[in-house]
């Protein structure tokens, strides 16, 4: 089954929708996408919510810091008007905008604009996260990605707040939520489980000071190999 595209037709819209939980790549993915549009020559925008600003009040950004420019929008329908002469509507954070956007997905798509909507398919208590349930329902193409569970290591397609809040929307990162795999998932609120990440970061810092010549030793206490006598 095809997650998005591999033809493009002329004056034919659909729509493709990217999913998962937090940290998985949906928007280092939709910025994927919208630049092969734009190296093949098409009228690209980006919209984001206006409540997302976490890396920056205009541009797209993902967790890893991969950008490109967008425009701010408020509601909805205000995405139709800022669209007008795009062939490729990529749309992110679809999870902060209101239930119009289903409307507005299938306004842009039946006047043969290519729609690319990434969002949050499940909020912090596992619950489905509305307008993506809807938007899953009338896309051509549904990808749905996974990030690394920070318990187990394990797939992850559950984002875990480790925050005090009753607020099922949160906008926040990794001080906030963390992705975790169905087995490690504790609704609604869970402690942090990056001791391990922690512990290995601390190692890297430490070999990057230390004189060379001096054994190497990880944070289990067993000595790492430098060489290449596997």
């Amino acid at each position: 089954m095809l997650s998005e595209p591999t033809i493009l037709s002329q004056n034919i819209g659909w729509i493709e929708v990217i999913c998962g939980g937090m940290f998985s790549g949906k928007t280092e993915e939709l910025i994927r996408r919208a630049r092969r549009a734009q190296f093949a020559g098409q009228r690209v925008v980006i919209v984001k919510p206006e409540i997302d600003k976490r890396y920056d009040d205009v541009n797209v950004v993902s967790h890893n810091a991969t950008a490109l420019p967008g425009i701010v929008s408020a509601t909805a329908d205000q995405v139709v008007l800022m669209t007008g002469n795009a062939e490729v509507v990529c749309i992110d954070e679809a999870q902060f905008f209101d239930e119009r956007l289903v409307d507005v997905a299938n306004t842009l798509a039946n006047t043969g604009k290519r729609v690319i909507i990434a969002g949050l398919d499940m909020d912090f208590e596992g619950k489905p996260f509305e307008p993506m349930p809807a938007l899953l329902a009338i896309a051509e193409y549904v990808t749905k990605l996974h990030a690394i569970c920070s318990e187990s290591g394990m797939p992850a397609n559950y984002s875990q707040r480790v925050v005090e809040s009753d607020k099922r929307i949160l906008v926040g990162e990794s001080e906030a939520y963390e992705p975790r795999a169905r087995h490690c998932f504790r609704p609604p609120v869970d402690a942090p489980k990056r001791k391990q990440t922690i512990a290995f970061n601390q190692y890297d810092a430490a070999q990057a000071e230390k004189p060379s010549g001096q054994p190497e030793k990880s944070p289990e206490g067993k000595h790492s190999s430098t060489s290449g006598d596997m």
